[in-house]
């Protein structure tokens, strides 16, 4: 096969060594270098250093999770690196020594065989991990709420069955009110708030249960876990909209991003961390959403289609899309809710939502 690039590296990364393996085509014939690194930073500034003096122009990584990271860090800018998906680089069986892969992924690049996989600028990766960070967050509230519930449950209060929002205003002060010691029906309902007001008569029933000690120990602790992670996410969120002044580009991509139906401003933020705010990363938009996991699989014999099964994606970005598909659905004379219920009524809602939230990947590309 035709050689491309004539001075190659390939790295085969582990969580405390690299193995390096140059491939150098100096007048028509092959040299072949290799080395060892520890993964500290004093040797990765040696790997630099080596790269540089065998004059290699493109280093390959296989895609390790958070241990390819310093390693990038340290060779962006000095050279073209090429982050191959683990998948792409297998090597026959019988050949698996960390020199072995480090040599085959060199071969692989060599030839031009292997393609990148998307690596964000800088800021775009900072604003993942804010994003990603939140994420992560909003799921252990939610864990929370749910925890709070079922203590509610032990203590045959019935609070959720007359409230939409346990945790809402009303629903709070009521959980202060038991957590402080209070447990008639009739000043615990009065403390509704709103509407909610109209439900009294109701929420006299539901509150009276039988709480006792425990009971009041657990929703203690629960809601002061519940606010520490809120004022963690209001951080987060206050570190979010510092970037913007940063970054006139991201700021005015993820103004555009709240245009789109079911997309507000935490998610424009969260779908422009995972995407970008550059689109060259992907030729169309059938690429972005089957980078994203939200397009139909191809699994085809004999000329019968076998299984249309979703392939696997970017899980952060299939979940939120998914969120803002299911805003979207909820939202008055638009062509995302007219999409979603022609598609439910047809397939499902699950398989209605994967289609909105298809086409809202195609609207933002």
């Amino acid at each position: 096969m035709e050689v491309l690039y004539p001075r190659c590296c390939g790295l085969d990364v582990h969580k405390s060594s690299i193995t390096a393996c140059t491939l150098l085509r100096e007048q028509g014939q092959m040299r072949t270098e290799r080395r060892r690194f520890t993964t500290m930073t004093q040797d990765l500034e040696n790997l630099a250093a080596w790269l540089r003096q065998l004059q290699v122009t493109h280093v390959t990584i296989e895609s390790t999770g958070v241990y390819r990271k310093p390693v990038w860090n340290k060779l962006e800018g000095q050279f073209t690196i090429i982050l191959a998906n683990a998948q792409h680089v297998k090597n026959v069986p019988g050949r698996k020594t960390d020199a072995k892969d480090s040599e085959w992924i060199a071969e692989l690049v060599q030839h031009g065989l292997l393609r990148s996989s998307y690596v964000p600028p800088e800021i775009i990766r900072d604003l993942r991990d804010l994003t990603r960070g939140r994420a992560t967050l909003s799921q252990e509230a939610s864990r929370i709420a749910s925890r709070i519930q079922k203590v509610l449950e032990d203590a045959n209060i019935k609070l959720a069955s007359v409230a939409g929002n346990t945790l809402g205003k009303s629903g709070r002060a009521m959980l202060d009110a038991l957590v402080a010691g209070q447990i008639d029906p009739e000043q615990l309902a009065d403390l509704a708030l709103g509407h909610l007001r109209a439900k009294i008569p109701q929420l006299r029933l539901a509150l009276e249960g039988k709480i006792r000690e425990q009971h009041r120990f657990l929703l203690e602790r629960l809601l002061h876990q519940l606010r520490f992670i809120e004022g963690e996410i209001d951080l987060l969120d206050q570190r979010l909209e510092e970037l913007g002044p940063r970054d006139p580009t991201l700021a005015a991509a993820v103004a555009r991003w709240t245009i789109v139906p079911g997309v507000d401003r935490v998610a424009a933020w969260s779908l422009a961390a995972e995407i970008g705010v550059a689109m060259e990363q992907f030729p169309t938009a059938a690429h972005l959403a089957s980078w994203a996991g939200l397009c139909p699989g191809n699994c085809e014999s004999a000329g019968k289609r076998l299984s249309g099964k979703t392939r696997k994606g970017s899980p952060w970005l299939g979940r939120m899309a998914c969120q803002c598909a299911w805003a979207a659905a909820r939202t008055k004379n638009t062509y995302l809710s007219v999409q979603f219920r022609r598609r439910a009524a047809k397939r499902g809602k699950k398989r209605a939502i994967v289609a909105v939230a298809h086409s809202i990947l195609v609207i933002a590309y």
